[in-house]
């Protein structure tokens, strides 16, 4: 079965994910066919715009196809994980960059790999059932597809707070937080998706509806104050030391999350955000990357999440004040001879 649709329709280029049974898992080989359908385009006078969906009712798309890297893994092949990020994280820059409108509509779960390719768009549609979040530290890696420059422009702390609970947005949520644009009800999809073929961007205006409302912007002061501390194990005494409810249920949330990988998302997040840059966030994502196979909790949080499912793992430090700065600083130096940086390869 094609695990992605690519064709024209139209003055419309049409990019479709179609891993329905697996909620439109990325793999290297669709990460290569949307950028190279992109890259086709882009100078050919007759495309407009490009509009990429997912097929299924569940997802865009949960993520990335990290059973593959594990299994990779375990035979000592990192090579795999590495080159399937740098790919993944091009084709995330190329969507940001493109100079023709591209519209995203991100429907049901969009996490991971999916907030990669649908919230850099130009334009990011979502509906009554989307639910974004960026869950990576769940499974021992930092949020990446260029997820910690979203979060840097989020609104206070909130970045900070999202990057290390992985908690899901919904529409009214997502377009609060900066990773999406519009609300139309997902009824209307058909009808956008033909205008936008017929007329172009233009008709996107006409379907757009006030979003749901958000639940976020109430706990807005509450996260900054939390989350206002930039030393990750002084957001864990401040959580610890907050007997509200809203601090607990983080507090339990985060202390199930690798304690590498939420102190390393935590630093992400103070680098970037003073100044957020989408190629600097993932230049710093993928030192994480690069490393993480062999120096992080990422191989034992996919073999307890997706593997053998027993939701145990076993992870590298007990706790957040386990962790050592240096080790945080060691996963995010620069990689020297393995350097990659992403302007140079797009």
């Amino acid at each position: 079965m094609t695990e992605i649709k690519t064709w024209t329709e139209g003055r419309c280029g049409r990019i479709r994910l179609t891993r329905p049974e697996v909620l439109n898992a990325l793999n290297e080989t669709m990460c290569q066919a949307l950028d190279t359908a992109l890259i086709a385009w882009e100078n050919d006078d007759a495309v407009d715009l490009v509009v990429i969906d997912a097929d299924g009712p569940r997802a865009f798309c949960a993520g990335g196809d990290i059973a593959a890297l594990y299994h990779a893994g375990t035979r000592g092949d990192y090579g795999l994980g590495r080159q399937f990020w740098r790919m993944e994280y091009r084709m995330n820059l190329r969507i940001a960059r493109y100079a023709k409108p591209v519209v995203s509509l991100m429907h049901g779960f969009t996490m991971g790999g999916g907030v990669g390719v649908g919230c850099h768009a130009r334009h990011r549609v979502v509906g009554e059932s989307s639910q974004l979040a960026m869950p990576e530290c769940a499974i021992g890696l930092v949020p990446d597809v260029g997820g910690s420059y979203l979060l840097a422009r989020a609104p206070g702390r909130l970045g900070a707070y999202l990057a290390v609970t992985g908690t899901r947005m919904g529409p009214g949520d997502a377009i609060y937080a900066g990773f999406a644009d519009y609300f139309v009800p997902e009824a209307d999809w058909p009808a956008l998706t033909a205008a936008l073929v017929a007329e172009g961007i233009t008709a996107l205006e006409r379907y757009t509806q006030p979003a749901p409302e958000a639940g976020l912007p109430p706990q807005q002061s509450q996260i900054d104050r939390l989350f206002g501390p930039e030393a990750c194990p002084n957001i864990i005494a401040a959580l610890r030391a907050d007997k509200s409810e809203f601090a607990q249920t983080t507090l339990e949330i985060i202390e199930r999350a690798s304690p590498l990988a939420t102190w390393a998302a935590i630093e992400i997040q103070n680098r970037l955000r003073p100044a957020p840059d989408l190629a600097e966030a993932l230049e710093l994502e993928y030192r994480f990357t690069h490393r993480a196979q062999q120096m992080s909790d990422f191989q034992e949080g996919v073999r307890a999440a997706v593997i053998d499912k027993d939701r145990s793992p076993r992870w590298l430090h007990e706790s957040i004040e386990a962790v050592s700065a240096a080790e945080v600083i060691a996963m995010l130096a620069p990689l020297g001879a393995q350097a990659w940086t992403v302007e140079d390869d797009i």
